[in-house]
């Protein structure tokens, strides 16, 4: 069936897309009105592109011009590590514009805004066979109702949840659920929706990763998950010494498949991956995107900001 996508995604050949109806209220992060949705206006479509890997520093990378040739590229760097072997993989790129940076979005509309997205992705990645076997992880119990009724309704991906709100949910207290009561046999992907509104929500990925994917031939993927903040070390490891040792336990066997950070400024860029290509760290020129640097390893975001954008 047609899918709602955000405005900013560029209409594929002959899609059908159908306006919005109004946008539902959900409890987590206030679902209010503003998602963007393609109604009516029609855009003009450019074909998808693959991210050259071989670029030297100084050329010229074919960075995503929308969202459409962004969940192209995105399943295509899926797809490669998939075959490569990897079971922990990332996806992160910002969802109110690629121009965007963190905070540019008010925080309900972007997790509206992610979840198109996500449909997007699972229509691109997940044959229609393999559906019934792939499982979609969204933070509370909330929003897998209101994904049923928005941008999955009708879907055959099975829809589940990492955590359930209590009493005490005010206070930041959530219903711990064990993850692998929630996975089935027959599961053999695991895509888990930005997990970072709640600080227990990423300790539960890991749970989920410990019990149901290690050791086994099942994929977990992080969507927009955030992992920025617990890279950089935006939670002090004094008040949250749990999420913050996920840096050296948990993110090291990750592989990050797909990645755009931007940052604003004189000196601004974005800092860009797609799998199996190497980390460059790109600037807008006109309507270009030139390569400023790369290297095989991502570099921590204090050292594009402070090292490498102010000295190209």
């Amino acid at each position: 069936m047609p899918i709602y996508v955000p405005s900013s995604i560029c209409r594929p050949p002959a899609a059908s897309l159908i306006s919005s109806p109004p946008l539902l209220k959900a409890g987590r992060g206030q679902w209010l009105g503003g998602c963007r949705f393609a109604a009516g206006k029609k855009r003009k479509c450019f074909s998808s592109c693959s991210v050259a890997t071989n670029n030297d520093v100084g050329s010229e990378v074919e960075f995503p011009r929308d969202y459409f040739e962004l969940l192209q590229q995105a399943k295509e760097a899926t797809e490669v590590a998939l075959r490569d072997g990897k079971q922990l993989l990332e996806i992160e790129f910002p969802t109110a514009g690629l121009e965007s940076v963190p905070g540019d979005g008010e925080g309900g509309i972007e997790m509206t805004e992610s979840m198109q997205l996500i449909r997007g992705f699972c229509d691109r990645l997940i044959t229609p066979e393999k559906a019934a076997r792939t499982r979609v992880f969204f933070p509370e119990a909330n929003e897998v109702d209101f994904a049923r009724r928005s941008a999955f309704e009708g879907t055959t991906l099975k829809l589940d949840y990492l955590t359930k709100p209590s009493f005490f949910e005010d206070f930041g207290f959530v219903t711990k659920i064990k993850m692998i009561e929630r996975v089935k046999p027959e599961d053999e992907v695991f895509l888990v929706a930005y997990p970072y509104f709640n600080v227990n929500e990423m300790l539960v990925v890991e749970e989920l990763y410990k019990e149901a994917v290690l050791n086994t031939g099942r994929k977990l993927i992080i969507f927009n998950g955030e992992l920025d903040r617990i890279r950089s070390g935006y939670y002090p490891q004094f008040f949250y010494p749990k999420l913050a040792a996920l840096s050296k336990t948990f993110l090291p066997k990750m592989e990050t498949v797909y990645y755009i950070h931007n940052f604003k400024g004189l000196k601004g860029g974005t800092l860009f991956r797609s799998y199996p290509g190497p980390w460059k760290v790109l600037r807008r020129i006109g309507n270009k995107y030139m390569s400023l640097h790369q290297q095989e390893e991502m570099p921590s975001l204090k050292e594009v900001a402070l090292n490498i954008l102010p000295s190209a």
